[in-house]
């Protein structure tokens, strides 16, 4: 399957992350056919890391499209981002869901271990935390060129199914005026589709919009 090319991924976030629907991200063994993702688009959303500027965590984002921007949240979980866009512009896709097409009892084994009972399959990758783990992604990712076809972790073209309408949201756990689902309803989503996780929004307990991206 051909990979994305970092040309293409220059569009920036919003115009990329309903395109990427249907694609699918492969990290060794397993692969993920993306069904859920959200757009961040920097200095100019008050939902993304990189709103205020550059940082060291950040950096990143700030460079050429095509790679992965991976960070970990709550002190729990790791994240998946694609970024986009122009080099300083800071965009990035968050890969929220995805359906496992590669892998699958490997994906099974990193996602159930220590439990009695597992995960079912549609649950693998449904949610961000979930896919990064199904993938054995973690920050050890972060930085690596997703349009390299060497990589360790590899961006592949797809199509959402013909049969699925693509539906488009405000995005999950954004509070602030990033959460505001009419102003940024960049969360695009294959309707219909079992693994794509269902919409929360951010808890008021949450102190800056820029928490889940």
């Amino acid at each position: 399957m051909a990979l994305w090319s970092r040309e293409a991924l220059k569009q920036g976030a919003v115009m990329v992350a309903p395109m990427l629907l249907g694609s699918v991200i492969r990290s060794g063994d397993v692969a993920v056919r993306l069904t859920e993702v959200e757009a961040y688009e920097g200095f100019r959303d008050p939902g993304s890391h990189a709103y205020r500027g550059p940082t060291p965590r950040t950096q990143i984002m700030f460079g050429q499209a095509g790679f992965a921007y991976v960070y970990f949240s709550y002190g729990m979980h790791h994240c998946l981002n694609v970024v986009c866009g122009r080099t300083g512009t800071a965009s990035a896709v968050l890969l929220r869901g995805g359906e496992v097409i590669d892998g699958l009892e490997v994906a099974r084994n990193r996602r159930n271990a220590g439990r009695s009972q597992g995960h079912p399959d549609r649950d693998l990758a449904r949610g961000p935390a979930r896919l990064a783990s199904a993938l054995g992604v973690d920050l050890h990712h972060k930085g690596v060129d997703l349009c390299d076809p060497a990589s360790i972790v590899q961006l592949e073209m797809g199509s959402p199914s013909r049969s699925r309408r693509v539906e488009t949201g405000p995005r999950v756990g954004v509070s602030g005026p990033g959460g505001d689902g009419t102003t940024y309803p960049w969360r695009f989503w294959l309707g219909g589709d079992p693994t794509v996780s269902t919409y929360r929004a951010a808890k008021s307990r949450l102190p800056r919009s820029r928490q889940e991206h």
